[in-house]
């Protein structure tokens, strides 16, 4: 198949059937959502080295984006009953979300009002019938009120309104919860932008935590996070035959997603690849189905006239919905097979898929502008009337350590090893100021522009300080 050449900035396509050519062809048609396209060029400039670099950088990251966006912190499930207590932390800054009463879920600053202590040392699960400070003895009722001053005679200017535990908003969607260290922030709702809509065919409030996996990461949290926004990589990294004809949307500033078949391979033409190392040949549907084999798949034959697509997922509706009691009969080829990923301004990942039913996080490492945190959740549908099992506790993974020795993440281990291994070369790169620029993609790398442009509206650039 020619590719079609448009000379419009950001027209161009790869050459092949489309995500809609393929879905087309498939036995059951995709929620309406997915069937969506939506795309506009953003420009063609460089993005500035320094992001990723330089600390100056990162402290304005740190005063300016983190206390005013939008951010997920855990899932509901981890905090269940009344007394129950995540802390949550962003490079300096620390949160501790409660539910302080059945059907109320509030945030706090992880701080005293007294000397600044901060009343829980680490991230995570926790109980408490309330909060005390460690170092005085100061103590707030789980609604933040006060409930004890030790020497109160000695405090006569510490009152409910100067020294009640400072509160954080806090929302929840899709069973997680969220905060915003900005009290003036627009509500929820609006950096979700699509979101509920989109999700409303495969509600994730019905589904359970079954692995949290938390790795460190030798790079800047925005490079990291950048190499799971393209599948332009797949050739290189994962020496995977497609990666060209990827489906990238632009719903607004907060909210992008790109769609990636799997088991619909198309050959790269001479256009695409003028050398011979990248391009792949054809495949036929019975060789598809081979590849489809990481997924565990006892079929071994496409009948003529079908598709591997077809078989694979339809084997997959079958066991899946066994092994988690529940109907997939229904469920598209792409809902079953496709990566499709959705990006939440600034750091969050959803997908909607049934097999590939992930969650990322990533942000920085404390104050260290060349690492990061990546969290990484597999989240499993839950049966209706099933109630939410404890989660799992996270399984940390230091720089050097290989996803491989989480058995439980199955064919997807090698595939993070892959997707991470580049990391440390990139920051290396990056800090080497041999280029002054990042340059992107006009289509396969849309969205990583479309992050930095929204990144553009919280930082405020060095010359406009005062």
């Amino acid at each position: 198949m020619t590719k079609t050449v448009d000379p419009s900035p950001g027209a161009a396509r790869a050459s092949g059937p489309s995500i809609a050519d393929t879905l087309a062809r498939d036995a059951i048609a995709p929620p309406a959502p997915i069937l969506q396209s939506q795309y506009e060029f953003l420009g063609d400039d460089d993005i500035p080295v320094e992001r990723y670099t330089s600390h100056a950088y990162m402290q304005r990251e740190m005063n300016e984006l983190w206390p005013r966006v939008w951010q997920w912190v855990c899932r509901e499930e981890h905090i269940p009953d009344v007394g129950d207590t995540y802390v949550y932390d962003i490079g300096r800054h620390s949160v501790v979300v409660v539910r302080s009463a059945q059907d109320t879920v509030q945030a706090f600053h992880n701080v005293c009002t007294h000397r600044g202590t901060r009343l829980f040392e680490r991230e995570g699960c926790g109980y408490s019938g309330g909060f005390t400070c460690p170092f005085h003895g100061w103590s707030w009722h789980l609604d933040g009120s006060i409930d004890t001053i030790p020497g109160r005679w000695d405090f006569p200017h510490a009152t409910e309104q100067t020294h009640a535990l400072r509160p954080v908003r806090c929302d929840t969607w899709g069973g997680f919860v969220f905060v915003n260290l900005d009290n003036a922030a627009a509500p929820l709702e609006r950096q979700l932008d699509v979101l509920p809509q989109h999700f409303a065919h495969f509600p994730l409030e019905r589904r359970r935590i079954k692995l949290h996996v938390q790795k460190r990461l030798p790079a800047n949290w925005k490079a990291a996070q950048e190499a799971f926004m393209e599948a332009y990589h797949n050739f290189a990294t994962h020496d995977a035959p497609n990666g060209g004809n990827t489906q990238y949307d632009i719903f607004g500033k907060f909210v992008s997603r790109f769609i990636h078949n799997i088991g619909s391979y198309s050959p790269q033409s001479l256009e695409d690849y003028p050398g011979d190392k990248w391009r792949r040949p054809a495949l036929t549907e019975q060789e598809q189905l081979q590849m489809l084999s990481v997924f565990g798949l006892s079929s071994d034959c496409v009948p003529e006239g079908d598709t591997a697509r077809n078989v694979a997922a339809a084997e997959l509706r079958r066991r899946l919905g066994e092994a988690l009691g529940t109907d997939l009969s229904g469920v598209s080829e792409c809902m079953m097979l496709d990566s499709i990923e959705y990006h939440l301004f600034p750091n969050m990942f959803l997908f909607p898929g049934v097999n590939v039913p992930m969650v990322y996080r990533f942000r920085p490492d404390g104050d260290r502008v060349d690492h990061c945190l990546f969290d990484l959740l597999l989240l499993e549908m839950l049966p209706e009337g099933t109630p939410h099992p404890v989660p799992p506790e996270p399984v940390f993974l230091d720089v050097d350590d290989s996803y491989t020795q989480v058995q439980a993440l199955g064919w997807l281990a090698p595939v993070y090893d892959q997707d991470t291994d580049n990391l440390m070369l990139q920051q290396k790169g990056l800090s080497s100021a041999a280029k002054s620029g990042v340059t992107l993609g006009n289509y396969q790398e849309a969205r990583i522009r479309r992050m930095h442009m929204t990144l553009n509206e919280y930082i405020t650039p060095p010359e406009s300080q005062p």
